[in-house]
């Protein structure tokens, strides 16, 4: 449950950012205002959904952890809003570019909704990663850049998750470099 609301959050982002230009064209032509404040607004909205549905998994953490079958880890909880941030930054880039293609593509719409469900399976959202031995599968995965922050939250709130700092810095540095190229096509389109 706690990677499904953290993936939620990612997938909101993403779908609700690829459809910033169709939505508010009109806005875009008479208005003059710095156009990143949709992408953002967008980004901060799905924070409010996020919260909202964390609030039932601390439900659901609470009483599991009077039973004694979680142990949390709490000085990982530090970690939850860079992770918040982490996951915003991304999926606003890929959501900015997806936008920017959409201009000239219509036809991508439809596959933004498809890619996001195929990814989310590239994902260790439903089952931990630490169901999977050491080996090459277990590698492809640890490179998703979304793998990270899922095991991070995992960590922090079950007390269980693979971490890798390596695979973590790969994580931040597709971000960053997402989050920088749409930026850039963003403002030129």
């Amino acid at each position: 449950m706690s990677g499904n609301t953290l993936w939620n959050f990612f997938a909101n982002c993403i779908n609700t950012n690829a459809n910033t230009f169709r939505a508010n064209a009109g806005v875009y032509g008479k208005v003059y205002f710095p156009r990143l404040t949709t992408p953002i607004s967008n980004v901060l909205s799905s924070m409010i959904r996020f919260a909202i549905q964390t609030i039932l998994v601390l439900m659901f953490m609470v009483y599991f952890l009077f039973h004694g079958a979680v142990a949390p880890n709490w000085g990982a909880w530090v970690m939850i809003p860079v992770e918040l941030v982490h996951l915003g930054i991304l999926g606003m880039g890929f959501g900015i570019i997806i936008s920017s293609m959409t201009t000239k593509y219509r036809d991508l719409t439809i596959l933004v909704d498809f890619g996001v469900q195929a990814w989310m399976y590239l994902t260790p959202v439903v089952y931990p990663l630490s169901t999977l031995s050491d080996g090459w599968m277990k590698d492809i995965l640890m490179i998703n850049p979304v793998t990270s922050a899922v095991e991070m939250l995992r960590y922090a709130i079950l007390g269980k998750g693979t971490l890798d700092w390596g695979y973590y810095g790969l994580s931040w540095a597709v971000t960053l470099a997402v989050a920088i190229l749409g930026i850039m096509i963003f403002n030129k389109i």
